[in-house]
């Protein structure tokens, strides 16, 4: 496998993508993070990747993941307020959201969560307490949970994490 931003030619490829996280979430106990509001927008993505902050995964010169990935000393607004937590360190971090894959090669996720902490070597990243499939990936891959933040999207709470 390997990482590449993604360019506009993959726009509909990756909203394939998205729409097949969605099922997947709802039918594994996890309706509530994307589906309601069918995020992310087509709008959104578009403006990731003419930003440079979106990500692609190939295996075999196929689109199998996708992901946002930006890095900084305050790329996430919605990350200056924790609670029931703190966050592990303060120093520039990189963060990742809307991460996706098609099901189709085992691992993409942690790959591309690999990618990204390799970029940056302190990472951050949020998820729905439902979403249980993330929750064990981040912890099978040494993130600590650090306590609750909340996102522009919508008012659900959010699981947080991060990897030093």
């Amino acid at each position: 496998m390997r990482i590449r931003q993604s360019t506009e030619a993959d726009l509909d490829e990756i909203m394939k993508l998205y729409e097949h996280a969605r099922r997947f979430m709802a039918e594994n106990g996890n309706p509530g993070q994307w589906g309601p509001t069918n995020w992310p927008p087509r709008s959104v993505i578009r403006s990731d990747i003419l930003q440079g902050q979106s990500y692609v995964c190939l295996h075999e010169e196929k689109i199998v993941g996708t992901f946002f990935f930006t890095a900084g000393k305050d790329p996430e607004p919605s990350y200056r307020q924790i609670t029931q937590g703190a966050w592990l360190d303060d120093s520039a971090y990189g963060v990742v959201h809307r991460i996706a894959g098609n099901g189709s090669v085992k691992g993409t996720g942690t790959f591309c969560l690999d990618w990204a902490y390799a970029q940056c070597g302190h990472l951050r990243i949020d998820t729905h307490e439902d979403n249980k499939i993330m929750r064990n990936l981040l912890a099978k891959m040494g993130f600590a949970y650090c306590g609750i933040v909340y996102v522009e999207e919508d008012d659900h709470p959010r699981l947080a994490y991060e990897k030093l």
